[in-house]
């Protein structure tokens, strides 16, 4: 979702900076790369351990509040789609074929964007909150698979971050990377593309090795 459908990856940047300098710290280019994609507990740790906070002052709960009210000011105001994401959808479903969102953001943020990208497009959707553990493990993916009834190695992912496109491998699920703003490393599952316009039907089937 993040980065992939919605280009939501800069208003989540912002948010990450105001966060890191509520702890005293700065939002480095390293740090900030370092937590795109990640799942919100993930993502506050990698903050929290830069800025050297003790396991101790941690307030998981009330700082992923702090982050989700910020972000979702941003949303109502500048919410925007990736380049040839919504014609994506559009080609998919025209296709007939199933598809599940599958995003490291928490259910709270995930509904909010949901009114934005359509919910009757989706036959279910995963949040990263909902499983054993977010991006890059396999579990989300594992889930989605589970829910539209059908084999992970009969199933395509869309990814744009390192993070995501480890989930896909890890879970063994073929996937389309349109990198966003980190450069993703090649893998055999992998098939690359700058921009989601232009998508066919046959770049699909290309991305099973022409099925």
């Amino acid at each position: 979702m993040d980065g992939t459908l919605l280009d939501t990856e800069p208003l989540w940047t912002v948010a990450m900076e105001q966060f890191a300098e509520k702890l005293g710290i700065e939002l480095t280019p390293e740090l900030q790369s370092a937590t795109m994609g990640n799942s919100s507990v993930d993502a506050l740790t990698k903050v929290y351990e830069a800025a050297r906070v003790p396991e101790s002052g941690r307030d998981f709960d009330g700082d992923e509040a702090w982050m989700v009210q910020r972000v979702l000011a941003m949303f109502a105001e500048d919410l925007r789609w990736r380049p040839g994401a919504l014609d994506a959808l559009d080609l998919v479903a025209r296709a007939e074929i199933p598809m599940v969102l599958v995003t490291n953001t928490i259910r709270e943020v995930t509904d909010t964007m949901l009114d934005t990208l359509g919910r009757d497009r989706f036959v279910a959707t995963v949040c990263g909150d909902e499983v054993e553990a977010g991006k890059p493990e396999p579990h989300i993916y594992r889930r989605a698979a589970q829910l539209v009834g059908e084999p992970i190695g009969e199933c395509l992912a869309f990814e744009d971050s390192p993070v995501g496109a480890a989930a896909t491998f890890a879970a063994g699920v073929r996937a389309i990377i349109v990198p966003s703003a980190v450069p993703v490393r090649p893998r055999a599952t992998f098939t690359f593309r700058e921009t989601l316009e232009g998508l066919t039907l046959d770049d699909l089937a290309d991305a099973f090795g022409g099925r």
